[in-house]
């Protein structure tokens, strides 16, 4: 089975082909072509919705186009097409939305509407073996939650954040200390510079056993303490503090999620981590610690798909087209499409 997969929901033009073959059990990637906006978006400090939509209009065809010449295959080979179609900046997601579609109608390649946070909840299955149910803390610019994944379509929401993301609050603090833009992989750095223990910062939520994130807090007492910053390593010495906060929280809410998941009897067989988070390697590191001393195994998939790529939408298809979940071609992308829907 060859699946091409098209993403857009974001800052991320991205295709791929992905081949698997269930009486083997073999699987593997292609072709995965991405085209970052990240320069558009760096003097604004963030990603502008309007330049995004605009961006994976001018770039889509270029993208497939490359995916397909990288896996040396043309659309006749082609058994499933699959793109997101939420959630998302909605103007990007109808742009690679729209043309999956275009293409499953002048071929009569079937068309899958994907769910973007699913797709990055399943990603790991992708480059391992791993089996239902796994726990999946999924940390990106977005999103972050924790869940129970039970099967290709059915997630237990046991936590998730109550204001911002993770992800996000990486590019704010960065932003707060003068840096540019991602933030993640300013801010690890600054880990790797500074000294984490300079400025005590809270970790909200991080008292009461719950499962669920807040980060709006942990921002305004960075915003704070750029006050007292008086030179430049004083700026990254509060990044690398900002760090150890955030790796700590989710350390903490990891823990707490094991320890519901198996009172709760679900017996988890994994713990993963998904999202563009995942490929901070503090977090990483904590993490392993954390499923380490509670004896169950640690999954994170290769940082060349923890961003938004189009290589977990084609995975992504593959699941669904196996258990033979095709979507109609009326189906209508969404900017909000949380996982207890599926």
């Amino acid at each position: 089975m060859y699946v091409l997969g098209i993403e857009s929901s974001c800052d991320e033009t991205a295709a791929a082909v992905v081949t698997a073959d269930q009486a083997t059990g073999s699987r593997a990637i292609l072709a995965n072509t991405i085209y970052s906006q990240t320069e558009e978006h760096r003097p604004f400090g963030g990603v502008v919705p309007e330049i995004a939509a605009r961006a994976h209009l001018e770039k889509i065809d270029i993208v497939v186009g490359k995916a397909l010449e990288d896996a040396n295959l043309d659309l006749s080979q082609i058994d499933v097409v699959a793109a997101t179609c939420g959630p998302g900046l909605i103007g990007g997601v109808i742009v690679g939305a729209t043309f999956a579609k275009t293409i499953s109608m002048s071929t009569g390649i079937p068309f899958i509407a994907i769910n973007h946070i699913a797709a990055h909840a399943l990603s790991i299955r992708l480059t391992e073996d791993v089996n239902f149910p796994y726990l999946l803390l999924l940390a990106s610019g977005g999103h972050c939650q924790l869940c129970l994944v039970r099967n290709v379509d059915n997630f237990e929401v046991i936590g998730k954040t109550i204001d911002d993301s993770v992800g996000e609050s990486f590019d704010k603090v960065a932003k707060l200390l003068g840096y540019g833009y991602p933030g993640g992989p300013i801010i690890e750095k600054m880990s790797e510079e500074g000294d984490d223990a300079s400025f005590q910062l809270p970790r909200p939520l991080c008292q009461r056993g719950s499962c669920d994130f807040s980060f709006s807090g942990l921002k305004t007492a960075v915003r704070i303490a750029t006050e007292k910053c008086r030179t430049e390593q004083d700026k990254i010495n509060l990044g690398a503090s900002f760090q150890r906060t955030v790796t700590g929280v989710l350390s903490y809410k990891m823990e707490q999620a094991i320890i519901f998941s198996r009172r709760s009897g679900a017996n988890p067989t994994a713990a993963v981590i998904a999202g563009g988070v995942a490929a901070n390697r503090p977090i990483r590191i904590a993490l392993q610690s954390v499923c380490d001393r509670h004896e169950l195994r640690f999954c994170a998939p290769p940082t060349a798909i923890c961003t938004d790529n189009g290589a977990m939408i084609a995975w992504m298809g593959v699941e669904k087209a196996r258990i033979q979940q095709f979507s109609n071609i009326r189906f209508r992308p969404r900017p909000r499409w949380p996982l207890d829907e599926l």
